[in-house]
């Protein structure tokens, strides 16, 4: 790069259409100086489609690019023809954006914040984020499907099982350790993949892995993270396990490069997202980019800015809608990480998954992202688990059987523990603890964690994770969604309820009031 040609902005400012568009990407975060990128032929082929890269033709697109990108994802994705050359740095126009009264209530708010130590659950990070985050990204970590019944009944759902303690058991020592697909875990949950991590906290994932090395923490690294893969594979302790969880591409290349890179890295397990033929609408998301009017040049063109989409549905066209059982075969030559579904939903496929020879399975309605009214993973585990024994597929050292979604207690894991469960996947907790204090924020809610499964251990008579027995639990009201139970007031206080349509104010000169 260093032999090429420093552009002018304003010569980059000439190529502003479909037919030549030319972007600048990079310097601001990276500390690098920027640089210059023809993307023309391109643009039908970004996952997110032309438009968000058409908004910024012709000029710098690194404050759009980098939330939602890893570093390394336009230089993978260009040929190097297309890598023009490092722009002339003062010619780039500094647009000073008017700080809006909102935002300025919302930094004072930052500023604010409670003392770490004041969080004494993890209900309280998810509290003090809602609060302090840009709108946009709490809108894209919070939303979910619907009417969002299914995100809160994943939580609620775990207020039905009630606990047998035994008592007069010694309980001097507990053990809280586990091993999840072989490796060792220091608790038995995971930090499971989530998307755009910078959206809430510049160092976006690099947070989760420094705070799970610190702890003892398997991080399972997300396909649409806002780092790079080998940024938190190179972030990582000696000896520290990491999983990938993968969307398959259409492109099956480049799935196959993406898997045997990561095996060559020492990734220990393969979670293929299984649940997600397409995505589900998260309105919440979506209305945020009523804002977004675009730019003149779209505004002429049929490929007019489709402002109904959010960030979601910009990073995920690519998902190949095809997957199906018979490319489990394929998966099987082409890695020897052992391979897990993620987004298993009833007993019936997770007797298809065993038979099928893979090495687990996640029960999973993704987080209530996708179909509203999908059941909790704790419901679907119940009959998952008395499924697999009536055909003696469990108990199975080879299977492994996780679950996610709603999990804020360590009582939650212990539950979903009793019931049959390997381990249980963490993932908007620690992304809300990141969004309000950074990795000291992961590492808080860890320790919290580990003190409230030392408390439970000994209050269930448990000395240790294996000793979580299935006569340990009352789960008869499962599937009574009709059953009363006392109102959780943590939970309900954070949710934030969906809202409808916005009129125009009388200032706004579109307004007809």
């Amino acid at each position: 790069m260093s032999s090429q040609k420093v552009i002018s902005a304003i010569t980059v400012a000439n190529h502003n259409s479909r037919e030549s568009c030319w972007i600048i990407v990079h310097g601001k975060y990276t500390r690098t100086m920027s640089n210059v990128y023809d993307v023309t032929e391109f643009l039908d082929d970004h996952p997110g489609g032309s438009k968000i890269i058409l908004k910024y033709a012709g000029r710098d697109a690194t404050e759009e690019y980098d939330p939602i990108h890893p570093p390394d994802a336009i230089t993978t994705n260009l040929p190097k023809e297309k890598h023009l050359g490092p722009v002339e740095p003062e010619t780039v126009e500094k647009v000073v954006k008017e700080v809006t009264q909102e935002e300025k209530q919302r930094l004072e708010r930052f500023n604010r914040r409670p003392p770490l130590d004041e969080c004494l659950s993890l209900h309280d990070f998810e509290a003090v984020a809602k609060a302090i985050m840009p709108i946009k990204a709490w809108a894209y970590y919070s939303s979910a499907a619907d009417d969002e019944i299914t995100h809160r009944e994943n939580h609620l759902a775990y207020h039905r099982i009630w606990f047998r303690p035994r008592i007069l058991r010694d309980m001097t020592k507990v053990d809280c350790s586990t091993t999840i697909l072989g490796q060792k875990s220091s608790m038995p949950i995971y930090i499971t993949a989530t998307a755009l991590g910078k959206l809430g906290h510049p160092e976006g994932e690099l947070n989760l892995t420094r705070a799970a090395g610190k702890r003892g923490i398997i991080q399972m690294i997300p396909t649409l993270a806002s780092r790079s893969f080998d940024e938190m594979v190179d972030a990582a302790i000696p000896g520290q396990t990491q999983f990938l969880q993968l969307y398959v591409n259409r492109d099956r290349e480049i799935t196959k490069r993406i898997v045997q890179h990561a095996e060559k890295r020492g990734i220990k397990g393969l979670f293929i997202t299984v649940d997600a033929p397409q995505l589900g609408r998260r309105e919440k998301d979506m209305r945020t980019k009523f804002e977004d009017e675009g730019t003149h040049l779209q505004k002429s063109r049929q490929d007019q800015l489709d402002r109904s989409q959010g960030a979601a549905k910009a990073i995920t066209t690519f998902i190949d809608p095809g997957l199906s059982w018979k490319d489990l075969d394929w998966f099987k030559t082409i890695t020897k990480m052992p391979i897990i579904l993620k987004g298993v939903q009833t007993w019936e496929d997770a007797v298809l998954a065993a038979e099928a020879g893979v090495q687990g399975i996640v029960l999973s309605n993704h987080g209530g992202r996708q179909l509203e009214f999908a059941r909790s993973a704790i419901e679907v585990l119940v009959e998952v688990i008395a499924a697999l024994k009536e055909r003696n597929l469990f108990p199975n050292p080879n299977f492994a059987i996780f679950v996610d979604g709603g999990v804020r207690r360590a009582t939650d894991v212990l539950k979903a523990i009793a019931l049959g469960a390997t381990a249980v996947g963490i993932g908007r907790p620690f992304l809300y603890a990141y969004s309000a204090y950074g990795e000291e924020g992961v590492e808080k809610a860890f320790q919290i964690l580990f003190e409230e499964f030392e408390m439970n251990l000994r209050l269930l008579g448990a000395n240790s994770i294996k000793d979580v027995v299935p006569s340990m639990v009352d789960a008869r009201s499962i599937s009574l969604h009709t059953s009363i139970v006392p109102e959780d007031r943590t939970s309900r206080g954070n949710y934030e309820g969906l809202s409808g349509p916005q009129f125009p104010t009388a200032k706004d000169p579109a307004s007809k009031l």
